[in-house]
């Protein structure tokens, strides 16, 4: 019913059933493990109403949820993250998870970690799945309006530099010699070359 891909291995359907809503498949020298893909192999989908959550266990560490699988999200890519929850600590899936082959190869500082499906309601997955930490998004950004307050920016780190020569405010009649705008043009490269343009956010 499911296949997993370890990115950079060859593609595993050697799955371990534990009863009718465990499996298992185990991952040899996990911790060179970066992402890996789970999928349905579409011979077989769930029943109305029920997927498939994904977990992560490593021996001595604990379990990672990683995510879900169902009949509209038959695949999924998961980058393993550093965070674990510990043995026993959560779900009847990690009590069954725990019991597996998982180890750590005597002689060895390598590991072999399991890749655990249960499968449950979908209501309980969505549940699960809320206390998963979310990414942080930046908010959508407005090139026009981020191209004109840098602009903004620009003009002002100018005005304040000519201040600097003619001890006051500068006004339209006032005459700037060109060595002047020169020199500053050539301090405001080198400064946006040496760190980029975060110096302007500083000045204002």
């Amino acid at each position: 019913m499911f296949g997993c891909c370890v990115a950079g291995r060859l593609l595993q359907t050697n799955l371990t059933q534990i009863d009718e809503t465990h499996a298992y498949f185990e991952l040899q020298s996990a911790s060179t493990i970066n992402h890996l893909t789970v999928f349905l192999l579409g011979t077989v989908p769930f029943p109305e109403g029920y997927g498939a959550t994904v977990h992560f266990f490593w021996p001595g560490k604990g379990f990672q949820l990683l995510g879900m699988l169902s009949n509209e999200k038959p695949s999924a890519i998961f980058r393993l993250r550093g965070t674990f929850n510990q043995p026993g600590s959560s779900s009847a899936a990690h009590t069954a998870f725990s019991t597996t082959g998982a180890s750590t190869p005597a002689g060895t500082n390598d590991v072999t970690a399991v890749l655990g499906l249960a499968i449950e309601p979908l209501s309980q997955i969505q549940s699960q799945l809320a206390t998963l930490p979310q990414p942080l998004t930046k908010p959508a950004s407005n090139p026009v309006q981020d191209a004109t307050l840098l602009a903004e920016r620009i003009v002002k780190h100018l005005f304040n530099y000519i201040s600097g020569f003619v001890g006051g405010s500068v006004t339209p009649d006032l005459s700037v010699p060109m060595s002047v705008i020169a020199k500053w043009y050539e301090i405001f490269l080198g400064k946006v070359k040496a760190g980029g343009v975060g110096f302007l956010e500083r000045t204002e």
